[in-house]
């Protein structure tokens, strides 16, 4: 299976999707949302709450082991929620309202509260960002800043180090001790049944290479197939290709909020008058229906989507305007790098057609090409261009995921402890510290438009629209589960 760039195996430590992939495998989660993003007991056997809503207890189902045979604690688990609330923006709420997180025995805990939080299951069972995986105690007691590598999970797969090479291919093996759940597979909810005995990962980095392996039998999946070969793929009686992620993602250029140009909100304004996301939707989608525009910061099919302070959209662009804007900015010719995926079709497509325009526009703008995991490696770097830093990288997350503004990394504006870019506004901070509170509907609808107001004042980040991509694979290759992300589970897949 062609599955990306594999090269940050803790999934805590970064966000990067290939690394969900792999933690998904080989690690398991308390809670995880089904497929109508409902959340479901996964690891947790039962669980309560006080009738003041603010002692949470939790008991761990039986069956549950390390790859290394050892039993899974309650102690384990307080650990990772520890570690992964450092990082999570999810977790971070939970953290600042917990009063204490601890193990009552061997295979129960409580999250005690300060003030209730209703939201605490669902934040628990979050796919924006990083899961909240488990991890045995002895790896997850170290900061979240630093990489865990042990790979010892008590997930669905075992991951087989003596066949791994790194940059070029790993191994996943069926965990025969794994006790799944009862339930039918639902979303990434319910029983995590493994029917084939390994699953290689392939670090391809050429598209075309990807497709003739996948057309020669040498693959049978591959994720990220280029739009521009779709129908190559369709005429083969062979191959397929099939929507996993049917809400699609949206595509997000993300700034540097800490160096120039971008830490000026004016040259942040005149990246979002430049983008003209028609344009970049005919190379990351040129099927027009896999890709359409967005302007809400919530999405286009969320509860939340709303038309709040949209002005600035404008088909085409405004290039004059953004040039104007950047030299309001009192922008000097510095140097502006765009760190460019080379092995992901839709992102080197789209940082190629941006460098281009904000070239015509008079910007100095570089490429800096890499595979995803140099991307991903180099995002992390927060000073500026001349010392390994960046100015631009785009990425983006799934649709649904626009809807939780607590945990959805895009969402956060919370400076040097958000993600990457590391946007900071504390008025709209102030707005979305409220979100947990809201009890109606309507209610949060409101907030949203006022959270949407400020964003787009201050420039959060520029989207580039909402994307559906379908994966390919063989016809002999059956079982895929569809689920609202980019992350792919492994289990439940067949091989003819």
């Amino acid at each position: 299976m062609a599955l990306g760039d594999l090269k940050v195996f803790d999934p805590i430590f970064t966000t990067d999707t290939s690394t969900q992939i792999h933690g998904l495998a080989i690690y398991d989660t308390l809670f995880a949302p089904d497929s109508k993003s409902l959340p479901q007991p996964q690891m947790v056997g039962k669980w309560g709450v006080s009738d003041d809503k603010k002692t949470y207890t939790f008991e761990l189902r039986d069956g549950l082991a390390w790859h290394d045979g050892t039993p899974v604690t309650a102690a384990d688990c307080v650990a990772s929620i520890r570690r992964w609330g450092q990082v999570a923006s999810g977790g971070q709420l939970i953290m600042a309202r917990a009063s204490d997180i601890s193990k009552k025995d061997e295979k129960t805990f409580t999250i005690t509260l300060k003030q209730p939080l209703g939201l605490l299951i669902d934040i628990l069972a979050t796919i924006s960002g990083s899961l909240l995986y488990i991890m045995p105690e002895k790896h997850a007691d170290r900061p979240a800043t630093e990489k865990v590598t042990t790979n010892i999970g008590s997930g669905p797969f075992t991951f087989n180090k003596d066949l791994a090479k790194p940059g070029a291919i790993f191994t996943y093996d069926r965990n025969e001790k794994y006790v799944p759940r009862k339930e039918a597979p639902d979303g990434f909810a319910g029983g995590k049944i493994v029917k084939v005995d390994r699953v290689i990962w392939d670090s391809i980095a050429d598209d075309q290479t990807a497709l003739a392996a996948l057309q020669a039998g040498e693959l049978d999946f591959v994720r990220f197939p280029p739009a521009d070969l779709y129908s190559t793929i369709e005429s083969d009686s062979s191959l397929a290709l099939q929507v996993l992620n049917k809400s699609g993602v949206d595509m997000c250029l993300r700034m540097n909020h800490l160096q120039k140009p971008f830490d000026n909100v004016k040259a942040r304004q005149a990246m979002l008058h430049l983008i003209d996301q028609e344009a970049f939707l005919r190379v990351t989608a040129p099927d027009s229906k896999y890709g359409h525009a967005v302007t809400s910061i919530f999405g286009n099919t969320t509860p939340y989507s709303n038309d709040e302070n949209t002005g600035w959209y404008k088909k085409g662009g405004d290039p004059d305007k953004a040039k104007q804007l950047f030299k309001d900015a009192g922008y000097a010719g510095e140097k502006i790098v765009i760190l460019q995926p080379t092995n992901w079709a839709a992102g080197n497509s789209a940082s190629q057609l941006l460098a281009e325009n904000l070239r015509k526009i008079g910007i100095n703008a570089e490429l800096a090409p890499s595979d995803w995991g140099g991307v991903a490696a180099r995002r992390a770097n927060k000073g500026p261009v001349d010392s390994g830093g960046w100015s631009i990288f785009i990425t983006d997350d799934p649709e649904p995921a626009q809807a939780d503004p607590i945990s959805a990394v895009f969402l956060n504006a919370s400076g040097e402890k958000g993600w990457f870019g590391w946007p900071k506004n504390d008025e709209y901070e102030a707005l979305r510290a409220k979100w947990p509170d809201v009890e109606t509907l309507d209610e949060r609808k409101a907030l949203a438009r006022k959270m949407q107001q400020i964003w787009w004042e201050f420039v959060g980040d520029v989207r580039l629209g909402q994307i559906v991509t379908p994966i390919a694979r063989r016809q002999s290759l059956t079982g895929l589960i569809e689920v609202s992300s980019d992350v792919v589970p492994l289990w439940n897949i067949e091989k003819a």
